[in-house]
């Protein structure tokens, strides 16, 4: 991997005496630029301390200066010199979804399996929350994860979705379906039964999931799953099969299409009706949100009836 051309951490000003004392002693010419509380230099190197506390290396022999020095007498952590610390390298599935409040567009579920080193090669790939990232870089770093990962993706497009949902009635037992699918194929495909996933409902809802699929795992639901690195590809992958979803749909209706539930996603609903005729809108758009009352109803001056608050799903 390619060293980075610089350093940056935040210390205690109160460690600034003795690190001043240390540079000194090896070798380091000390100055003192505005807003630092100094500078030192020396060939290969350079190390300013400024006023805040932020603390900033350069220099081609930094990584050992980092690793022998500023790691065990400052900073006490070893994240430059040893990245995989503190990470939970043990092996598991990571599962996450996209398009859940998003009108138009598919519902995805993803998964990720990944263990011991591979799941330090993850925080390499740029993979962190997929909400962090732009719809580019969520497409180029997916690409990587699917390349080097076991993966699934269930992606439910909008028919499919409607005719699901009936039976369903519920969109957090649909979820649960996507989830238990999702798991199911990557337990068989890496015989794996350590699960995590971004909790999105009461915990027995994704266990009665998997109960009904006989699949026996051990589960963990938490919030902000997405701050685990396995559950944050499968939260990449996800998205990057939502985007690539609703932008099919808006080339095939030949209307762009927006994410959310917003007075642009109800615009882009008029048009599409305008264009389409209503038959078509299941083709499209999720049926029980409650957009779908605000792009069907006008009152008799043609004005939206609607509150003009952004409108979410429904919910049973």
């Amino acid at each position: 991997m390619t060293q980075p051309s610089s350093f940056v951490a935040t210390i205690d000003l109160a460690l600034a005496d003795k690190m001043l004392a240390d540079l000194k002693n090896q070798g380091f010419a000390i100055t003192v630029p505005a807003y630092t509380v100094f500078s030192a230099k020396k060939p290969g190197i350079s190390c300013t301390l400024y006023q805040s506390g932020k603390l900033m290396v350069q220099g081609k022999e930094m990584a050992q200066f980092i690793e022998f020095y500023l790691e065990p007498e400052i900073l006490q952590s070893f994240t430059f010199s040893h990245p995989t610390a503190g990470l939970d390298l043990t092996p598991r599935i990571g599962i996450d979804e996209s398009g859940k409040g998003d009108f138009f567009g598919p519902l995805c579920v993803a998964g990720v399996f990944a263990e011991g080193e591979s799941i330090a090669a993850l925080k390499s790939l740029g993979v962190r929350d997929s909400k962090s990232l732009s719809d580019k870089q969520i497409h180029d770093i997916a690409a990587k994860i699917r390349a080097s990962y076991a993966y699934h993706v269930v992606k439910i497009n909008p028919t499919k979705y409607n005719e699901i949902y009936t039976q369903f009635k519920n969109l957090n037992r649909l979820l649960a379906w996507g989830h238990a699918t999702t798991i199911e194929e990557l337990v068989n495909k890496t015989k794996c039964r350590q699960v995590i996933i971004d909790q999105f409902a009461d915990e027995h809802v994704v266990e009665t999931a998997l109960k009904r699929k006989n699949l026996k795992v051990s589960l963990t639901q938490r919030h902000r799953g997405e701050e685990d690195l396995v559950v944050a590809a499968a939260s990449i992958l996800a998205r990057d099969a939502f985007v690539d979803g609703i932008a099919r749909l808006g080339r095939d209706f030949g209307i762009v299409l927006p994410k959310g539930a917003s007075a642009a996603t109800i615009a882009a609903g008029r048009k599409f009706l305008e264009k389409h005729g209503q038959e078509k809108l299941p083709a499209v758009c999720k049926l029980h949100f409650k957009t779908l009352d605000a792009i069907l109803t006008k009152n008799k001056n043609g004005l939206d009836e609607s509150t003009g608050n952004d409108l979410d799903y429904l919910e049973d």
